[in-house]
């Protein structure tokens, strides 16, 4: 009986031990991807993103609006560039910066108005640890320049890795 109760009690300070085990760097979870370039979908996306900006006002509102469109549009360049579709996943790399840029100053905003923004900051800097965490990958598995070649159109080089490593750097200031 007593053996029963030794091996119930190691058991259970072994799974409290072990349960608290983490292994991944930044709590910030990133958006499922949406639907993608080519899609239906993705068309009726786009006219929501333009009716939702409208929708949420104030300055913690443009804050989350901008930050979850970054969020999205670095989830869907990750998943074009695993899909070796380039150009299409620059276009949506440069979607994400525009919008990551433009999520800060809204924080500023708000401070400038004596509004509480400690929350909204450890957020914005965790996202900012997540984004560069996925950026570092993305240039890992990237080539560094891609020559696009359109149809009926004169080649294009895209220098992928110059533009990830501008993303990083605005995540970083």
């Amino acid at each position: 009986m007593i053996r029963y109760y030794w091996i119930s009690l190691l058991t259970l300070v072994l799974f409290i031990f072990f349960s608290s085990v983490s292994f991944a760097q930044s709590d910030y979870v990133l958006p499922y991807p949406s639907s993608m370039p080519g899609s239906i979908f993705y068309k009726l996306n786009l006219i929501k993103e333009e009716i939702l900006k409208y929708w949420y006002f104030g300055d913690f509102g443009q804050f989350h609006f901008n930050l979850k469109q970054s969020d999205k549009y670095l989830v869907e360049a990750k998943t074009l560039f695993e899909y070796k579709q380039y150009f299409l996943g620059l276009n949506a790399l440069n979607k994400s910066r525009v919008y990551y840029n433009k999520s800060y100053p809204f924080l500023l905003k708000a401070r400038s108005k004596g509004k509480d923004e400690r929350n909204n900051l450890i957020l914005f800097e965790s996202a900012s640890a997540r984004h560069i965490e996925i950026l570092l990958k993305m240039r890992s598995e990237v080539p560094e320049e891609f020559t696009w070649e359109p149809e009926k159109s004169p080649p294009t080089k895209l220098y992928l890795h110059k533009e990830i490593e501008n993303s990083i750097n605005d995540r970083k200031t």
